[in-house]
């Protein structure tokens, strides 16, 4: 058995899960998602908890037994508390500005940058140099940060640019004088 796939999700107060044909609907406070699993799983709701369950021992089913779990884990964390990602941005005159509807960058290019996120996905600027991304699916969190940060990569020469809060950056030596040839 899977370690991760044989624990049950445990479903708090307010939490309603309905599973049809293959489709999982997972509703709370925050919102709700919606996931299409592998038709060979299967999804068992009881009272408070829900349990994955696998037909066979064959490699592909083992994966998808852990996957399907972890999924529905992170449904579950997303309607009742969301998810978050904080991103610092690292350099002179750089800073991001928030707009109506997403936030402008400066980041050393001759142009400004206009980011507009997905639906589901808030924004938040609590100072120029910081970035918080919610929203209550982990994927498109990751991801909206995965793009703000792609715009200016941290370098490892200064370490200027824009990171994930608590990113350790390899930092490089720079050049040396010559000693002479």
């Amino acid at each position: 058995m899977s370690r991760i796939g044989k624990m049950p999700v445990l479903l708090p107060k307010g939490v309603e899960t309905t599973e049809v044909e293959g489709t999982l609907n997972v509703k709370g406070p925050k919102g709700s998602l919606t996931m299409e699993f592998h038709p060979d799983m299967k999804i068992v709701i009881e009272d408070d908890e829900l349990r994955v369950e696998r037909p066979s021992d064959q490699k592909e089913h083992r994966a998808l037994h852990g996957l399907t779990r972890s999924l529905i884990q992170n449904m579950v964390t997303g309607v009742t508390d969301g998810f978050t990602k904080t991103l610092e941005i690292i350099g002179v005159g750089y800073r991001a500005d928030p707009k109506a509807s997403g936030i402008t960058l400066n980041l050393g290019y001759s142009h400004s940058i206009d980011y507009l996120p997905d639906n589901g996905i808030t924004l938040e600027c609590p100072n120029q140099t910081t970035i918080v991304v919610q929203g209550i699916d982990k994927q498109k969190v990751g991801q909206a940060a995965a793009e703000i940060r792609s715009f200016r990569p941290p370098e490892p020469y200064k370490g200027k640019g824009i990171r994930y809060q608590g990113e350790q950056v390899r930092r490089k030596a720079g050049k040396t004088a010559g000693a002479g040839a």
